[in-house]
């Protein structure tokens, strides 16, 4: 720390000086958050075991109401669930209707974008801001980064579709109809709208490998668009309790909802396998 500001500080050029001081504090300033929310749920987790505010003040040598603030300041845990800095949500994109790739643009459904707006405003209320990006009609895309969230189906990407390959527990299968299947209990969950034509559907949530081996991505996919919304809903109403069950590490389930035909808002959501988890 002290040798970046060193850098900083030894720039000639005031313009560049004060550029760069401002992108190492905007950095600083995103550790101590993040730092703030390990203290934080690390509070939470010694209250669980047991101990007491006191017992925690005495060990930490403060008071007793000071721990009392430091329990509720900085960011809840569950926002770990995300990453630790700006967010990436990369929705699947489709070439314009009638249109030949030459003559269109990529375009993303009105779901889709319901849906970052969605995950914007839960991101926003955990202190991490949020872009989108369009994943092209190839499917090609970049999963090796941190921070980042998948919304797209693997019909729309063969390279998603290679790493859900490798969930042993869920998957999406196609005969009549694209569905969802548990590959442990053998029980298949097709759509509503694809059945009697009902506003509900099913989606997938999970935490998926990086090809890199260096991490994990979050991703989101209904059997149609509408169930990914469901599953933004589900998160929405239950983060905190998914994060305690499964903090950073690798998971998959699935959600059912239900919705307004007219609104297509999601009425409500919920989970109908386990938490199905991929490590040991």
């Amino acid at each position: 720390m002290h040798a970046d500001m060193e850098q900083v500080s030894g720039i000639a050029e005031p313009v560049d000086r004060a550029k760069a001081a401002i992108d190492l504090m905007a950095t600083y300033q995103g550790w101590v958050l993040e730092l703030s929310r390990i203290r934080r749920e690390a509070i939470e987790e010694a209250q669980a075991s047991g101990l007491t505010q006191a017992e925690i003040a005495k060990r930490l040598g403060v008071s007793r109401g000071r721990v009392g603030q430091l329990a509720s300041a900085g960011p809840p845990p569950e926002r770990a669930f995300f990453g630790t800095d700006m967010v990436t949500v990369s929705l699947g994109g489709k070439y314009e209707a009638g249109k030949t790739p030459e003559q269109s643009s990529e375009v993303v459904t009105r779901e889709d974008i319901s849906n970052f707006e969605h995950l914007r405003t839960l991101l926003a209320g955990m202190k991490l801001e949020a872009k989108y990006e369009v994943v092209p009609p190839t499917g090609i895309i970049n999963l090796n980064r941190d921070n980042h969230v998948v919304v797209c189906g693997p019909r729309l990407s063969p390279i998603v579709a290679q790493v859900l390959e490798g969930d042993d527990n869920l998957a999406f299968e196609k005969d009549r109809a694209w569905h969802l299947v548990d590959r442990k209990t053998g029980e298949k969950y097709r759509s509503p709208m694809d059945e009697d034509g009902s506003a509900g559907d099913f989606g997938y949530l999970g935490r998926l490998p990086r090809l890199d081996g260096r991490g994990t991505f979050l991703y989101i996919a209904g059997v149609h668009s509408i169930g990914a919304n469901g599953v933004v809903h589900f998160l929405e109403n239950n983060l905190a309790e998914l994060y305690r069950e499964v903090r950073t590490r690798r998971f998959s389930t699935l959600i059912s909802c239900r919705y307004d035909p007219k609104t297509l808002d999601v009425l409500e959501s919920r989970r109908v396998t386990p938490l199905y988890r991929h490590e040991a």
